[in-house]
């Protein structure tokens, strides 16, 4: 319950704290950046094509997901929630990750940026974070978090 608590709190303060670390450049090596941004388009073209084994697979067995809709833990959940609740339930595709920066935390890297999808007709937003680590020659994804942007209210109707 704690770590959960602990996730919970940590994706929600990355949510806040996104803004102001995408206005800064990137402290990894070029060429590691160039291999998140493009890891970041393989995952975009998988959740495009509604491919929820394809999107696990970008991520390490003991992944962690937080995202607004609740904490996954481990590949398989990732991949349950992928296929049932973004494909199934929501019918969301046409995703696009724009990395606004990827920082070198040691042997691995965080990423930060912002996301944008269809869902049931509608365009979702929001800004994401991720730890990835390296495996053999790809960079997987070891801790997500997620935040959706709510959508403006609609104006009150005057009485």
């Amino acid at each position: 319950m704690k770590i959960r608590l602990l996730l919970a709190v940590v994706g929600l303060a990355t949510s806040f704290a996104l803004p102001t670390f995408a206005q800064q450049k990137d402290t990894a090596d070029p060429q590691i950046a160039q291999q998140i941004r493009a890891a970041a388009k393989k995952y975009d073209e998988a959740f495009s094509k509604n491919d929820a084994p394809a999107m696990a697979a970008l991520f390490t067995d003991d992944a962690v997901q937080v995202a607004p809709d609740g904490v996954y833990y481990g590949r398989e959940a990732i991949e349950k929630r992928y296929a049932e609740m973004a494909f199934q339930q929501w019918h969301c595709n046409n995703h696009l990750v724009r990395v606004d920066q990827v920082i070198a935390v040691g042997n691995d890297v965080c990423w930060i940026g912002e996301w944008t999808c269809d869902c049931d007709g509608n365009q979702v937003k929001g800004y994401l974070s991720s730890v990835a680590v390296r495996d053999g020659d790809a960079w997987k994804i070891r801790i997500s978090t997620l935040s959706v942007i709510p959508a403006p209210a609609p104006p009150a109707e005057a009485k």
